[in-house]
């Protein structure tokens, strides 16, 4: 039987500085012990988008404190935890390297294992800590720096059966915010101006909707944006919104098409394995653009029709967070996978399926993928 694990987590790969200390029983529950989060929005607001060195140097001045207060709020010290799990990758560089070499010293100094986690892998697992998911399931990843529709079959063993082809469908919000002259971040900001606009005003593009393969791409559709707002400028505060509400509609209808045939494959797959157990299938969504509540809408309807059990974590755990990622140490921990040694390097790119065919854009070139 696994024993009883206590983990303190670091994640440092973007813009978010975090820290956290979960636990996991013999059954395989979670316990939540603290979760210390610490935003650099404000950092790179006045930029449009995330400046590396900046975010870099945020996180040497604030982990240390975060560390010690996610040690604070959970009522332990450093000798009550069973290990240490820091992200390793994908991500940027210069945080990557903050994060890690804290976790490594700490581990080195209090006599710990050292885990080094895949950021991918901590979103993966996320709702097996939420919603104790049984294997195997779907996950769609959107964020800033991914589209991803993939098979989760266990711990360590995923299946990339879908990927953008050049855009994240978050750097499309983002660029389209930016196009309109909306602040970011772009997605809550393309969001709220939809509310009041007319979703059908323009018929924007719909990428790859149709096609047997499984990939994104969003490209083209944010092409047709600006093409869209040069022909009408200026812009009314009115025509932003009709020009978010009718990206925002086409963003939806392509992951319509994309997950939906992602969901019958998985029922093609796997047609005999949730009938036996009595649960149904399931769809997780991560990533920061799962906080968009039409998309969230459209993929439960999608899920509720295919005979889905749709699976969205809360918002602050969608995002990136040390949660997830001492939970991933957590269940490797539990298959008895072995520590990682102290001289383990940071990734600025590190697929999840390492067999997957690699694809010529962002998918191949991301600053996370």
């Amino acid at each position: 039987m696994v024993p009883f694990l206590r983990i303190l987590g670091i994640e440092t790969s973007c813009d978010e500085t975090a820290a956290a200390v979960v636990e996991r029983d013999a059954e395989g529950h979670s316990n939540v012990l603290s979760d210390v989060v610490l935003s650099q929005l404000d950092e790179h607001s006045a930029y449009g988008g995330v400046v590396p060195e900046i975010a870099a140097r945020a996180h040497v001045e604030a982990l240390d404190e975060l560390i010690e207060e996610a040690l604070k709020r959970a009522n332990v010290s450093l000798d009550d935890v069973d290990a240490i799990a820091a992200t390793s990758g994908p991500g940027l560089i210069g945080g990557l390297l903050v994060g890690l070499m804290t976790g490594k010293a700490i581990a080195r100094a209090a006599g710990k294992p050292l885990y080094a986690i895949n950021h991918l892998e901590g979103h993966a697992l996320t709702a097996r800590l939420t919603d104790g998911l049984s294997f195997p399931y779907l996950m769609l990843l959107v964020s800033g720096g991914h589209t991803q529709l993939i098979l989760v079959r266990g711990v360590g063993q995923y299946e990339r059966w879908g990927t953008t082809i050049d855009d994240a469908l978050g750097e499309a919000f983002d660029k389209t915010a930016k196009l309109l002259g909306l602040p970011y971040p772009g997605g809550p900001a393309v969001e709220r101006m939809a509310q009041a606009g007319n979703p059908d005003r323009f018929d924007f593009p719909r990428p790859l909707v149709g096609e047997a393969r499984l990939d994104f791409s969003f490209s083209g559709l944010k092409t047709a944006v600006r093409q869209a707002a040069q022909d009408i400028a200026p812009l009314s505060d009115q025509d932003v919104a009709d020009i978010c509400a009718s990206f925002q509609k086409a963003v939806s209808r392509t992951l319509k098409d994309r997950i939906g045939r992602g969901l019958q494959r998985f029922k093609t797959e796997f047609p005999a394995t949730f009938p036996a157990t009595g649960e149904k299938p399931a769809l997780v969504v991560a990533g920061g653009v799962a906080a968009n509540l039409e998309l969230r809408g459209t993929l439960q309807a999608l899920c509720d029709k295919n005979g889905f059990r749709f699976v969205a974590p809360p918002l602050r755990l969608c995002t990136d967070n040390a949660v997830m990622i001492a939970w991933a140490g957590l269940e490797r921990m539990a298959t008895g996978a072995a520590p990682d040694a102290l001289d383990v390097q940071p990734r600025s790119r590190w697929p999840l399926d390492s067999n997957a065919e690699t694809l010529i854009g962002f998918g191949k070139r991301g600053a996370k993928a």
